[in-house]
């Protein structure tokens, strides 16, 4: 293995380290400051990870948890094609996040949960042990679970349904691991880690914590738990290698219908988080059908819409959450008028929200469109489905854009326009919406190998269950 900087440790390490120091402070702005450095490390550290593995062109992480290793015996966080990408855009969301955190909202977001949080996911990111990948999946459901209780908010939905779903992951790997990875899994080991991704990607029926999370939990919380698409890295890692492809075209019809379903729901929302937790429904559903297609093409373009679906969702959602903090709850019933007063946000409104749903020219636009051609031809009426979601999640995304920011004029005696911390974080969001639209090669190179890389994971077990099966 080549020594090289142990990158994926120092980026675990980092934010650890700095939410023990941070949990000493009481000023909340000192705390947010500090949490910005701490989140920019991690990120330094990402990239640097990134742009290593891309040096040595390794099909794991050159660079394993080393201090790690001499606990456990082995090789515990690695990195591959896959997760490569996804920990510089999951520290980048951090980052941002942390970054657009506004004084009216500095006393209910917890910084220190925030770097906590951040640690455990960058380590779910860096890790391929199924049974890692559980126990981190797991204790990613807690920080949530606290804040509500902490606010006093309504806690039952969450709290079932990520209980399920630890439950349905620890049983399934439970029989998985008993009839070992030379046979063929019985429905007793696939169907609980099956059902286990659906409710972490918020798919029908499982869906409903989803958008009573957005609207009980501060929305930088609630960001942070959904935007890198977790349930979509569990299938990767837990479900596609082992299922049988009639489990599988099963998760598609579930995550096709739901994509369908939660499109419609985002047109007839009101409510603005809760709009915003239905186009999010609606393309983890499109990501996940995708990787459901278990073909090159259609593999790739899930895992290109999977980076551009994050970010895009987080510039809106941070769009969302600057108005938030000068309007308090947005509501969509009525025409706000807000352009004149904030037209950065507007325009940042519009650009991330079109490219969530793969407008031409913006990041999005290569993903949806390698997944609108394969499943075409795949399975034509999943082809249509995947049109139909995109196209009513392009009409919400362009009607909440009228209420929220046209059709009146809005008078304040308090200025509305953005702060200098906020236009950074969403200009550089859009910035890098637009740069991947018009130079997409890089991303579709990359995603191209990874989805290889899964596909031949998922071939080589399968041919050694039958084997074994023979």
């Amino acid at each position: 293995m080549t020594e090289n900087i142990p990158w994926v440790e120092f980026s675990i390490l980092a934010p650890v380290l700095g939410a023990s120091a941070l949990a000493r402070l009481r000023d909340p702005e000192i705390a947010r400051k500090w949490c910005v450095i701490v989140c920019g490390i991690a990120l330094f550290f990402t990239m640097g990870a990134w742009q290593d593995f891309q040096f040595l062109q390794a099909n794991d992480a050159y660079g394993s948890m080393r201090l790690f290793s001499q606990w456990t015996g082995k090789e515990t966080f690695v990195i591959d094609q896959v997760s490569a990408p996804l920990l510089p855009v999951a520290a980048l969301i951090y980052f941002l996040t942390t970054v657009a955190t506004v004084r009216t909202k500095m006393r209910r977001f917890s910084f220190t949960a925030t770097l906590v949080s951040e640690a455990v996911l960058l380590a779910t990111l860096s890790c391929k042990d199924a049974r890692w990948v559980i126990g981190l999946l797991a204790a990613g459901t807690v920080l949530p679970y606290i804040e509500l209780r902490t606010r006093k908010k309504p806690a039952r939905a969450y709290r079932a349904h990520m209980l399920l779903f630890v439950g349905l992951l620890i049983a399934g790997e439970a029989f998985v691991a008993r009839e070992g990875n030379e046979r063929i899994h019985t429905l007793w080991a696939i169907v609980p880690l099956f059902a286990a991704v659906l409710i972490r990607a918020g798919i029908a029926p499982f869906h409903c914590w989803v958008s009573d999370l957005f609207e009980h939990a501060t929305f930088g919380t609630a960001l942070l738990h959904m935007a890198p698409m977790l349930g979509a890295y569990a299938a990767v890692r837990l479900v596609i290698p082992v299922a049988p492809d009639w489990v599988l075209r099963t998760m598609g019809v579930f995550s096709m219908a739901t994509a369908v379903y939660s499109s419609g729901m985002a047109l007839v929302e009101r409510d603005a988080r809760r709009f915003f937790a239905y186009l999010y429904m609606s393309n983890s559903g499109l990501v996940l059908v995708g990787l459901e297609l278990v073909t090159p093409l259609g593999v790739t373009g899930a895992l290109c819409m999977w980076l551009s679906s994050a970010l895009a969702l987080c510039g809106l959602a941070l769009t969302m959450r600057s108005l938030e903090a000068r309007r308090g709850r947005l509501s969509l019933l009525d025409f706000r008028g807000l352009y004149d007063h904030t037209p950065n946000l507007a325009i940042c409104f519009v650009l991330t929200g079109l490219a969530s749903v793969g407008f031409p020219g913006t990041f999005g636009f290569i993903g949806s469109e390698l997944l609108v051609d394969d499943a075409v031809v795949a399975y034509p009426y999943i082809g249509v489905a995947v049109v139909l979601a995109t196209a009513l999640n392009g009409i919400a995304i362009v009607q909440a854009y009228f209420r929220l920011f046209t059709g009146t004029t809005y008078s304040s005696s308090v200025s509305l326009k953005v702060g200098v911390r906020e236009r950074y974080a969403v200009l550089v969001l859009a910035a890098l919406i637009l740069v991947g639209g018009l130079f997409p090669q890089p991303l579709v190179r990359s995603r191209s190998v990874a989805a290889r890389e899964v596909l031949e994971e998922r071939a080589s077990m399968t041919k050694s269950a039958r084997t074994a099966a023979e």
